[in-house]
């Protein structure tokens, strides 16, 4: 018995380490993880998160408060934008230089606290207040929740699919049948949308009749922003398994593809104030669209037209996801 479980112990460990792209996988990804997280999380998480107006502009100095470490200070463009972010408890304070105003929700006790530092640094600051409910973790985080079972469910369950059926033959056999390649990724998108859907379905209305978690908007306009992300997901996993039948190479491939949007499609946390190189990459990445837009209709009860800069761009990436897997389908193998 020794001598056959041996013998099968080292026929997998020489499938394994010839396995050259699954090998390399298995090396590159960790050290891929750990570098960009410390690459993005490296000088650790703020204190106080703090809106400014008039960064841009040209002024003589900055205000001693902003001197203090452990702030990040955020730049906006639109004092409204920064408000609504203090009302919501998504920003500690708002500071406008050219007029040397602030704005404090007098709820938040992070406010409170960055309020104190603020005075005690620059009193000649004068004070406004603004008013708002706090978001809860809860209701921020859900629609992340929701992409990110969308993302799974759509690159997993079509990529395996395809790839298994590829490497077990019944591929080659379907394109013995009458049956084409468009019809038959035509059904597998059918089939995996109509799944996503329902489950995101039962997620979102579940948790709003459990936890009352917010909802600002249309419940329409989430359910079509939840379909077009899907679209776009599914149309991503047929891209990345248009042609290979190793599964352990798909894997990879898979998890290369999700796991930096887990980490920067702002599914946890927000990236907000985040260096623009690492904003430009999570604006690169279809999660990022589709949870963004989610969270715009829950949190802040945008309309259709208010996200339909999202909508395009996944509908974009639907588009040439869809084409790269037309052009590189194949029903037998990975080098035909």
């Amino acid at each position: 018995m020794m001598s056959r479980l041996l013998a099968v112990f080292n026929a997998r460990n020489k499938e394994f380490w010839r396995d050259r792209s699954s090998l390399a996988w298995n090396f590159a990804f960790p050290f891929l993880l750990v570098f960009g997280f410390y690459f993005i999380f490296g000088q650790g998480m703020p204190m106080f998160k703090v809106g400014v107006i008039g960064e841009q502009d040209a002024y003589i100095s900055r205000p001693a408060f902003m001197q203090l470490s452990h702030i990040q200070f955020v730049p906006y463009d639109e004092l409204e934008t920064a408000l609504n972010r203090a009302r919501r408890h998504q920003i500690d304070l708002v500071l406008d230089l050219d007029r040397q105003l602030y704005w404090v929700n007098e709820e938040s006790r992070n406010g409170y606290v960055a309020e104190r530092l603020l005075v005690n640094a620059d009193p000649d600051f004068n004070r406004r207040v603004v008013q708002g409910e706090p978001i809860r973790y809860v209701d921020w985080v859900l629609p992340g929740i929701i992409g990110m079972n969308i993302m799974f469910s759509s690159l997993f369950g079509v990529g395996y699919a395809i790839v298994r059926y590829r490497k077990n033959g019944v591929l080659k056999r379907l394109k013995a049948t009458p049956l084409s390649a468009f019809e038959f990724v035509s059904a597998q998108i059918l089939s995996r949308l109509l799944t996503v859907m329902l489950v995101a379905s039962i997620i979102y209305f579940g948790s709003h009749w459990a936890l009352s978690t917010l909802m600002l908007g249309n419940p329409f306009s989430l359910l079509l922003t939840l379909f077009v992300g899907a679209l776009a997901m599914i149309s991503l996993g047929l891209a990345v398994a248009s042609r290979s039948r190793s599964e352990e190479l798909t894997g990879g491939l898979m998890n290369m593809a999700t796991w930096p949007m887990m980490g920067l499609s702002q599914v946890w946390f927000s990236l907000e104030g985040a260096p623009p190189t690492v904003q430009s990459i999570a604006n690169a990445l279809p999660l990022t669209h589709l949870v963004s837009a989610a969270r715009e209709i829950t949190t802040e009860g945008a309309t259709l037209m208010q996200v339909s800069d999202h909508l395009l761009v996944l509908a974009g990436m639907t588009a040439l996801f869809l084409t790269i897997a037309a052009l590189l389908f194949n029903w037998d193998s990975d080098h035909r």
